[in-house]
């Protein structure tokens, strides 16, 4: 199919996503969680995967990288417990808020609806494909997908799976739709589509991002690019900080949501920064470190202005030294992203300024920035994390894909 087939088969889809009952979508849901965990099709699945590793391999992608690519049988089987949170949410279409009357009688409301056909253009992560469906199918919308080359052969897999099953329940199959064709040049057009898809979401580096913000004629959702930041503050308590700062940088390299950047408060740098450096040193990470943190530790490397403001997704992380919260606030909301910040603290004071002052989509007090996730914010799976301030923010599901039309009911007025 060529791109307006696409598009002009999503429209109608979501036309009849529009009218689904929520037993009947919940009910597909489920369908599509059992096809995901069958065995047969884990297999499918796995098999695909295993051809997008090898070229992924082959190509010399970091293995931070190749590990977001990578599926597994625990993996594909957390797409499907996503799906099955998704069913367990209430769902917000339909929703009427603040319906009131005018002083000429008429009753109005505002309704939650559907957004319509939502695009998403995507890199590397294969489970993306499964989240993203659930969520648009939930919420009564249908997609077009358009993932990176290097998962295509897993996000067919996929697709074809949920399409299939779609088909055998009499719903919609074409509510998921997924672009093949991974040229430059398509996906270019599809930033263009905009007779036919509502709202574009691209989830991806800050490459991607940039170039749909700049590209595209459909209004743009931005996600994901994550330079988060921990920031050690004089009262913290050290333990608590090495093993946190450990979960936020080495768990999962390649996320967005992993640390990339250190801030830490010069009266505690000499206690907890060897700490710091030994425990990520045993992880294979590299630090580098701004002059006062490199007096500390000086078996490093310098780190320079551009990689404070740097979206690793690899085995390193920035070091800087301050001497006050107020330029731990000021050096992080002049390098970060909008994404997730974090400050250890044991002072109440401190914790509600770092509240109040970071400018991001989340922030933390005494937790590990790897939280930033739908799944964990009890959403299911998410659509993706939006930087973005308008219409969304943060971890986006159910709600925030939907949008809101006035319904107004009278008994005969007429405007004077």
């Amino acid at each position: 199919m060529n791109l307006n087939e696409i598009g002009a088969k999503a429209k109608k889809a979501s036309y009849l996503m529009a009218g689904l009952g929520i037993s009947s979508k919940n009910e597909g849901l489920m369908a599509v969680c059992d096809a995901l965990t069958d065995e047969k099709n884990i297999d499918r699945m796995l098999l695909a995967n295993d051809t997008d590793i090898k070229n992924a391999v082959a190509a010399n992608m970091k293995e931070s990288l190749v590990d977001r690519l990578r599926l597994t049988k625990d993996r594909i089987h957390g797409m499907a417990e996503g799906i099955r949170q998704i069913i367990s949410l209430d769902d917000p279409v339909g929703e009427v808020i603040n319906m009131k009357p005018r002083p000429n009688g008429l009753l109005i409301g505002k309704k939650r609806v559907p957004l319509g056909v939502i695009g998403i253009i995507y890199e590397s992560r294969p489970n993306v494909t499964a989240d993203a469906f659930g969520l648009c199918f939930k919420t009564g919308n249908s997609v077009i997908l358009r993932g990176g080359s290097d998962a295509i052969n897993s996000n067919k897999a996929i697709v074809s799976i949920i399409r299939e099953t779609l088909s055998s329940k009499g719903l919609p199959e074409d509510s998921i739709l997924l672009i093949e064709d991974t040229s430059r040049e398509t996906v270019t057009r599809f930033m263009k589509l905009d007779e036919y898809v509502d709202v574009l979401i691209p989830r991806g580096g800050a490459g991607l991002i940039k170039s749909v913000v700049n590209n595209a004629t459909i209004p743009v959702i931005e996600t994901g690019t994550g330079n988060c930041h921990i920031y050690v503050d004089e009262s913290a308590d050290i333990d608590m900080a090495v093993r946190i700062i450990e979960n936020a940088k080495t768990q999962r390299l390649g996320v967005c949501n992993a640390c990339e950047s250190l801030v830490i408060h010069s009266s505690i740098l000499e206690q907890v920064l060897p700490l710091i450096e030994e425990n990520l040193k045993s992880h294979g990470v590299e630090l580098r470190m701004d002059e006062r943190a490199l007096f500390v530790c000086p078996d490093n490397a310098s780190a320079t202005e551009e990689d404070y403001s740097t979206e690793y997704l690899d085995a390193i992380i920035s070091v800087k030294t301050v001497d006050s919260i107020d330029e731990a606030v000021e050096h992080i909301n002049r390098n970060n992203t909008g994404h997730s910040e974090s400050i250890i603290t044991n002072d109440y004071n401190n914790s509600r300024y770092f509240l109040d002052k970071i400018d991001a989509a989340a922030v933390y007090v005494n937790a590990s920035t790897r939280f930033t996730d739908g799944f964990e914010f009890g959403f299911g799976a998410e659509i993706g994390i939006s930087t973005s301030k308008l219409h969304a923010r943060g971890p986006m599901g159910l709600e925030a894909l939907t949008t809101i039309k006035y319904v107004i009911y009278g008994d005969g007025q007429i405007r004077e």
